[in-house]
């Protein structure tokens, strides 16, 4: 079956999950290399798809969601597209893309309301899959490319990603003497952290001669370590919460030597980027690094060797946390040298 003239690949979450869609249109792109691409995403998530040369266009699910249901139609009919890949199910959209006359909508069986909305139907679930998330995006593709999912490997060369270019101010932060360590240590309520306490400590220990590190986050989660992490140690760190637009951040992103998050979208964007992108993760399902490490060449995940489901009812992981500084600081100093 042939995809069409015009794709939309709808994904209208979070920054990390947005990334780990990207390999989507990669294989589009390959398989059909005149297909035009519409990405409909969360408007913070626009400077993120900018960075995907394989999109040709994206259309705004927030500045969207709220207007009458004609103009929504409308705009879904102007786009004039064939196939609709609801990645992320939403059932505003879905009924969207059917009122508009999309040939192909294609979603997963196990959403009632696509049964339908869709007469692409896809059957597989994410819940208990092995599949990593970039993957099962991928499967949304079964009835237009065979032998899927492909592996990890193939999924992540399809990943195509270029930061924009940082400013020659933001720029003059980056000691190009030393290795630049971004750390994010929070993750606004979407992931299991590490904890502050250890980011603080992994700063104490890390020797300000060779490290320049720098905190990241949003001016809120910036107010949360402010007296616990930035304050404490204004001399060996420099504050970035709240600080930067999310594709300054992205640009700045790039041109440091490595990030140090959980799961989180930075994370994911230090990956794509090229950095070294370390992940803290937690080892249990569905949330451990099987289904959710960044995709990237210097990808390190540091993870219990071990099944637990012991914080499945709290976000406070006794894992992560057995996971020394001192772990994080030996890595880094080999990857410094």
């Amino acid at each position: 079956m042939e995809i069409g003239k015009t794709v939309i690949i709808s994904r209208t979450d979070s920054i990390g999950d947005v990334v780990l869609t990207l390999p989507v249109a990669g294989f589009v792109k390959q398989r059909w290399p005149k297909c035009r691409i519409v990405f409909l995403g969360a408007e913070y998530t626009h400077s993120i798809v900018d960075c995907c040369p394989d999109v040709d266009q994206f259309v705004s699910w927030t500045a969207l969601k709220d207007k009458p249901l004609d103009e929504q139609v409308q705009t879904f009919k102007d786009l004039n597209a064939d196939t609709i890949l609801h990645v992320f199910p939403n059932k505003a959209v879905a009924r969207i893309a059917k009122k508009a006359g999309i040939a192909n909508r294609v979603g997963t069986s196990h959403r009632i309301f696509h049964w339908t909305t869709c007469n692409r139907l896809v059957n597989f679930s994410r819940k208990n899959s092995d599949l990593h998330e970039s993957q099962l995006n991928l499967m949304l593709l079964k009835p237009f490319i065979d032998n899927l999912p492909p592996t990890l490997h193939e999924t992540a060369e399809k990943l195509h990603f270029k930061a924009p270019q940082l400013s020659p101010e933001l720029a003059q932060l980056i000691d190009p003497q030393r290795f630049s360590l971004i750390l994010h240590p929070k993750s606004k309520g979407s992931a299991r952290e590490w904890g502050v306490e250890n980011f603080a400590r992994l700063v104490e220990i890390l020797p300000q001669e060779r490290f320049q590190i720098f905190i990241s986050g949003t001016q809120s989660e910036g107010d949360l370590v402010r007296h616990s992490l930035i304050e404490p140690y204004h001399d060996r760190i420099t504050d970035l919460t709240g600080k930067m637009s999310l594709a300054d951040f992205t640009a700045f992103i790039a041109r440091c030597d490595a990030l140090i998050a959980a799961s989180t979208g930075p994370l994911h964007i230090a990956a794509a980027s090229g950095i070294n992108a370390i992940g803290i993760y937690p080892p249990m399902r569905p949330i451990h690094p099987g289904r959710w490490c960044p995709l990237g060449k210097r990808v390190k995940v540091f993870v219990a060797e071990k099944e637990c489901s012991d914080c499945r009812h709290t976000m406070q992981c006794h894992c992560m946390q057995s996971i020394t500084p001192e772990e994080i600081r030996s890595y880094l100093e080999e990857i410094s040298r």
